[in-house]
């Protein structure tokens, strides 16, 4: 490759390239549910820009390129709701995903005071939820997606994101 991935916070001139890349790798989970309409593919460009301005967002970048991206905010039960992590399809398996994650869970506790973290992926996203339980979350219960699709939803409590980091 001749280059690493680095992680910073996204700016407003990612929203477009996270847009774009959201899209991409979300292909794969909505043909495991042949529903085409999840959440991840029928947000708009607006929405995204939205998110970046007010939440907690961090990409991963290979020069210029954004490869990766996770989006989290507080919510007003203390919990950091992380969600919409994706890793260009070409690059997963590097440990990107466990990076992003580590990236937005420390600002998420430094910066915003998250107790405990929450995120949710789709029932038959095992690579998913091998991820999320090897950086420490665990099953906490299931939920309908706005988008109709069963889903796991996960914590870990916010003092552990530095044992995972």
């Amino acid at each position: 490759m001749g280059m690493s991935v680095t992680i910073s916070a996204a700016t407003e001139q990612d929203a477009e390239q996270i847009f774009r890349l959201q899209y991409l790798c979300f292909q794969s989970e909505a043909a495991l549910y042949a529903n085409y309409r999840i959440d991840p593919l029928v947000q708009t460009l607006d929405s995204v820009r939205e998110e970046v301005a007010a939440d907690c967002v961090f990409v991963a970048r290979l020069g210029d390129e954004v490869v990766g991206s996770v989006r989290g905010r507080v919510t007003e039960d203390g919990a950091a709701s992380i969600g919409k992590l994706c890793v260009h399809p070409r690059l997963q398996g590097h440990g990107i995903g466990a990076r992003l994650l580590r990236a937005a869970e420390s600002a998420l506790v430094e910066e915003r005071g998250a107790k405990r973290f929450r995120l949710h992926t789709g029932h038959r996203s095992e690579g998913n939820l091998r991820l999320y339980r090897r950086v420490g979350y665990q099953t906490v219960g299931t939920a309908e997606g706005t988008d109709g699709v069963p889903m796991i939803v996960l914590e870990k409590p916010a003092e552990t994101y530095a044992t995972t980091a």
